[in-house]
């Protein structure tokens, strides 16, 4: 039995971590954290999410469950997960970190913890979008600088970060292929913008309704073009994908590791 403390506890993707969770005989819900101000601190987790109590309380007080859970699952903001990893690392305990919208300095400390402790960092936990990072990598490595590439993502509308945490792993993996920078990438395009240069990356957010997440890779040339497109439908996906992860990572050495790990990929 793996003992798991939830972060972003009653976020949406953490409530949905959680039944997940339920539904899963292997795994313990044994942490339920969320921001010192939030209304429902005390109150049994379980309760909250209209299941049987789980006598885990709602809680702000990390030190109160380090001893008590195995492998924290993180779905919050930045700031919050860097303030969990302070803790992970004093604990020793292994960390999933679902959350998006971190920052090159912020990023460069997760590296610097993961020399310290098992870190899975993916901005995505589906295991379908995690294949569609290996197609889009495989594609952009055959295609080259032959055809033209623009990313586009479509999110519900309380979506806090564009483009998402899925569309900027998918940039990365593009340019790293074709051997080109950030300075190659357009964010949207307005006005009298002239002709697309052969090497431009565009990336488009777009916002509304509830869409989950949906995710395309357009390769463009004369002639022909190729779509590689992932849909996501419920939240579940990337809750399950979160689940397996905090599995795998409990038994891993220090380092920082992506699902592409988990899927057995690299």
């Amino acid at each position: 039995m793996i003992k798991i403390g939830i972060s972003g506890a009653m976020g949406r993707m953490g409530k949905t971590v959680a039944s997940i969770a339920y539904e899963d005989p292997e795994v313990q819900i044994s942490a339920a954290i969320e921001h010192p101000a939030h209304t429902d601190l005390e109150k049994d987790y379980g309760i909250l999410l209209n299941r049987p109590p789980l006598n885990v309380n709602l809680s702000s007080n990390l030190e109160k469950y380090m001893d008590g859970v195995d492998v924290f699952i993180d779905f919050s903001v930045p700031q919050n997960t860097l303030n969990l990893l302070e803790f992970c690392e004093k604990y020793y305990k292994p960390i999933v970190i679902g959350t998006t919208g971190f920052n090159k300095d912020e990023l460069k400390k997760i590296h610097d913890y993961a020399e310290e402790l098992p870190i899975l960092l993916s901005p995505n936990m589906s295991l379908g979008v995690n294949v569609l990072f290996y197609l889009v990598e495989q594609a952009a490595k055959l295609l080259k600088n032959d055809f033209e590439v623009e990313i586009t993502e479509i999110h519900h509308s309380k979506k806090k970060d564009a483009p998402s945490g899925t569309a900027v792993q998918l940039k990365n993996l593009v340019l790293k292929q074709l051997h080109l920078s950030d300075d190659h990438v357009i964010y949207g395009r307005r006005g009298i913008v002239g002709e697309r240069d052969k090497h431009q990356i565009g990336v488009h957010a777009i916002r509304g309704g509830d869409v989950v997440g949906e995710h395309t890779v357009y390769f463009f040339s004369e002639g022909e073009r190729i779509e590689i497109t992932h849909k996501a439908t419920s939240r579940n996906i990337f809750a399950r994908g979160a689940i397996i992860a905090s599995k795998w990572i409990v038994k891993q050495p220090n380092g920082l590791y992506n699902m592409n790990h988990v899927l057995g990929l690299i």
